[in-house]
């Protein structure tokens, strides 16, 4: 959980891509069309025009600042947005400055460049308003809540692992297996062939919080518990993968091609910072089948997936819903 010591807005920057063109070797421009990104899956998918020479994309963006961004009263100055493009796994950091469309819109939009070199697969695209606070420059006073992964090379803009949820009684559901875990409010099956959440409808009102469309302080005990669930999902998920790798002789593991790769792919830059992901494979490799090491990285594999799962931005808005629900009943 981050602990701001100053004011900062309480709802977060909602951003979108608007648009996607690829730069090509000839210095042509290829648009591509809405089949290149997804707003539901928050991805963009730069494999998707098929073509192998392209030398950098320009993706467009618009992001929407929550109220109160510009009032008069505001405890900051100088407000600027930026658009930030991370790559874990090359340790590549792009930004890039956003305009506001009119004077009085909350709406700032711009373009960011991505060059293929750059990139080897997945990066993580996100929004932050930043301003001066209290004398200091350059302070986040909001950010997106949730976000986008552009792949440089899916040919479809999906976003990262995809999970079955099913609902189910544990203590009545045809799968006997469940009924051991009868007293747990979901549990993950690594097992098929896409990674299932089973979640417990026996738990009092754990369906209906999650399937809840409301806003305000339940919005964000919703938003909490989903990001407890993706911790646990990312944890499992990951264990599952690591767990059943094939090591070829003389070279030492292989990324599976499934979702398990993917799922290795996305955790590893976090769990052995600082090294490629295939040499990351190889060391998270020998400690779990080596004689030591193994439990040392318990703790980078629980970092790792709270970040998957963005756990910090939900407690951070949990916290921060619950301190102005607060503050308006003392009024």
């Amino acid at each position: 959980m981050k602990i701001y010591p100053y004011k900062r807005l309480s709802r977060p920057i909602v951003l979108r891509v608007t648009s996607v063109a690829l730069k090509l070797a000839d210095g042509t421009r290829d648009p591509l069309d809405t089949s290149a990104y997804s707003t539901q899956q928050q991805a963009v998918a730069l494999g998707v025009a098929g073509h192998d020479d392209w030398v950098s994309a320009v993706v467009g963006l618009s992001a929407t600042l929550p109220p109160g961004a510009d009032a008069e009263d505001a405890p900051w100055s100088d407000l600027r947005v930026l658009a930030v493009l991370a790559d874990g796994e090359t340790n590549i950091r792009t930004s890039t400055a956003l305009a506001r469309d009119t004077d009085d819109s909350r709406d700032w939009s711009g373009s960011l460049e991505i060059f293929r070199d750059d990139h080897l697969g997945r990066a993580s695209l996100a929004v932050y308003a930043v301003a001066t606070v209290d004398g200091v420059k350059g302070r986040s006073i909001a950010e997106t809540d949730r976000s986008w992964t552009v792949d440089t090379v899916s040919d479809e803009p999906v976003a990262g692992l995809q999970l079955e949820v099913q609902k189910a009684s544990f203590t009545r559901s045809s799968r006997e297996w469940l009924r051991a875990y009868a007293d747990a409010p979901w549990i993950v099956d690594t097992s098929a062939r896409v990674p299932t959440v089973f979640v417990n409808s026996d738990v009092d009102g754990i369906v209906e919080l999650l399937d809840s469309r409301a806003s305000g302080v339940e919005s964000k005990v919703r938003d909490l518990l989903v990001a407890q669930m993706a911790t646990d999902v990312w944890t499992a998920v990951f264990h599952g993968a690591i767990g059943d790798l094939e090591v070829e002789p003389g070279s030492g593991p292989v990324f599976p091609t499934d979702w398990q790769g993917e799922v290795l792919r996305e955790m590893l830059p976090d769990i052995v910072p600082g090294v490629h992901v295939e040499e990351a494979l190889r060391q998270v490799h020998h400690r779990r089948t080596g004689d030591s090491g193994w439990a040392d990285l318990q703790t980078r594999i629980h970092y790792a997936a709270i970040r998957r799962a963005e756990a910090s931005k939900a407690l951070g808005y949990a916290i921060r819903s619950l301190e102005q629900a607060n503050r308006e009943s003392e009024k």
